[in-house]
């Protein structure tokens, strides 16, 4: 097959993904509890290396599942020895008493090689064997499903393999109330391994929205991935839009980099011994987490080592996100924003999709020139927020109206000379162009002060 985009999972763990056995295994009897449920059964899952990471530190109130990576198959179906039995055993009986659902991963990078994987999918005696052993595997440790991560299934004959494979699984796990999910190529020529019928076999998807993009793993590339499967016909809640828990080129972790600088927990991108190195900030996750909540099933993570705890953690900014959604807008000042040549803040056409310029505009008194000065550092109208477009930080990032989701791209602090800024940028509310022509666009740039960065708001 050819050579597929360069996975963390193998980064930090060429040789350890040789699997060893690091002692005999204990069987786990589960007991009866239910799953953490988030609103509209809203999925938060995390991936657990079995190589990295304490299960003391995760925080299982703020997760619905959590995948323990990785198990690897052998050519005639069975399955290798699990690295650190005992962390799983640990992981599970943890997960149990917070009602946290836990799936074994099978697969994952694993130096790109998954010529196991195609033989044993293209013989129906091997596939039956795998399926025999992945039940046992599961009823050994008392774990909830499986987490089918095969990087990655050629289009042609090894989907069509593939498509047996999970159709078989599907038959053996899921009647038994166990879970069937699969990991994802984001996007390009691996999708087509995916055949359309296993959207019917598993519970959900999950999306390895990251290593691609520019930045790396940035919204809008991230978005079109998740809408691309669902174009394919997967259903909006099997979608799990996966973000990551660190870099690219290089491989830093969020935690890394936030013990470097904490504002880079606010930022997308940052420069590491001369280099810049891309992620996603607290922002950025909070803004995908908003969008998921209202076209896909759920957020996945790679990986809940690589986070930190405290106010900067992502897994907390998922969980905030999700269970602030019905949170009422706050108090405030309302009325008109005013600034160069006495122009008002303008929602265009008085929108109220995600995505609508702000623009300057003459002033009429409508709803979409109506804004309330919120308690919380938001400028609200029509419902909703005044918004950094992609949580961009650069000159020039276009300001437009999104659902207000408690992100920095979104809370604007006015200053004694009369600008408004984004402290998560540092820079300023600008009428492009210094323009006060009707529709001149909202952007952000270095604060300087001019006229048209001047702006009254409602006594």
């Amino acid at each position: 097959m050819s050579s597929p985009r360069h996975r963390p999972r193998s980064a930090l763990t060429a040789g350890l993904l040789a699997l060893v056995t690091a002692g005999a295994t204990l069987a786990v009897t589960p007991t009866a509890a239910g799953a953490v449920v988030l609103p509209n059964n809203f999925k938060s899952v995390g991936y657990m290396p079995s190589w990295s990471g304490t299960v003391n530190t995760v925080q299982y109130s703020k997760l619905t599942h959590i995948n323990y990576a990785f198990v690897l198959p052998n050519s005639n179906g069975t399955l290798r020895p699990v690295e650190n039995p005992g962390k799983l055993s640990s992981l599970v009986s943890l997960a149990r008493a917070n009602n946290v659902k836990v799936s074994i991963a099978i697969g994952g990078w694993n130096n790109g090689d998954d010529s196991a994987f195609e033989a044993l999918a293209a013989n129906a005696s091997t596939r039956t064997t795998f399926v025999n052993s992945v039940v046992a595997f599961v009823d050994q440790y008392g774990l909830d499903g499986v987490d089918m991560d095969w990087e990655y299934p050629d289009p042609g004959a090894s989907a069509t393999n593939f498509g047996l494979l999970m159709s078989q699984l599907s038959a053996a796990l899921r009647p038994r109330g166990k879970l069937l999910t699969a990991a994802v190529v984001a996007e390009g020529y691996y999708t087509q391994g995916v055949p359309t019928a296993v959207f019917g076999h598993v519970d959900f998807l999950n999306i390895m929205a990251y290593d691609g993009g520019s930045p790396h793993a940035g919204y809008d590339w991230s978005i079109n991935a998740v809408n691309g499967w669902k174009a394919r016909g997967l259903p909006a809640a099997k979608a799990v839009l996966g973000v990551p828990f660190y870099s690219r080129p290089g491989y830093h972790t969020y935690a890394s980099l936030v013990a470097l600088d904490p504002a880079n927990a606010n930022r997308d991108c940052t420069t590491v011994g001369g280099v810049q190195q891309c992620y996603n900030g607290v922002p950025t996750v909070k803004r995908k987490t908003q969008w998921a909540m209202a076209n896909a099933g759920g957020m996945m993570n790679w990986e809940l080592s690589q986070d930190t705890g405290g106010s900067t953690s992502l897994v907390s900014a998922i969980y905030d996100t999700v269970m602030g959604g019905g949170t009422p807008p706050p108090g405030g000042r309302t009325g008109p924003v005013t600034g160069i040549a006495g122009k008002c803040v303008d929602v265009a056409a008085a929108g109220t999709a995600n995505g609508t310029a702000v623009q300057l505009y003459a002033c009429n008194g409508t709803p979409a020139q109506t804004w309330t000065v919120a308690a919380d550092g938001t400028l609200r109208a029509l419902g909703k927020c005044a918004d950094v477009t992609s949580a961009g930080t650069a000159n020039g990032t276009p300001v437009q109206l999104w659902d207000c989701n408690g992100t920095g791209a979104q809370v604007w602090q006015a200053q004694a000379n009369g600008t408004l800024r984004n402290p998560a940028s540092n820079r300023c509310l600008d009428a492009t162009g210094n323009s006060s022509a009707d529709g001149t666009r909202l952007q952000i740039w270095d604060c300087f002060g001019g006229a048209n960065q001047v702006w009254r708001l409602p006594a």
